[in-house]
C-alpha cells in the first residue's frame, strides 16, 4: 500500500482506495484517501513521458 501525508492529520497514512493519475502539469500522482479523516491525498511520483 502507498503512504502519503494527510495535512489535515498530520501524520503519514497508508492510502485507502489508490488510484494512478496525470495532474495537469503532466505529472504523475496516486490519489487515495485517508482512512482517519476521508482527505483526498495525493502522492507525486514523477513526470509522466
Amino acid at each position: 500500500m502507498p503512504t502519503g501525508f494527510c495535512l489535515k492529520c498530520r501524520k503519514k497514512v497508508e492510502l485507502k482506495n489508490p488510484t494512478e493519475t496525470v495532474l495537469k502539469n503532466k505529472a504523475k500522482a496516486i490519489v487515495g484517501t485517508c482512512p482517519t479523516c476521508g482527505t483526498k491525498v495525493y502522492v507525486i511520483t514523477g513526470r509522466a513521458k
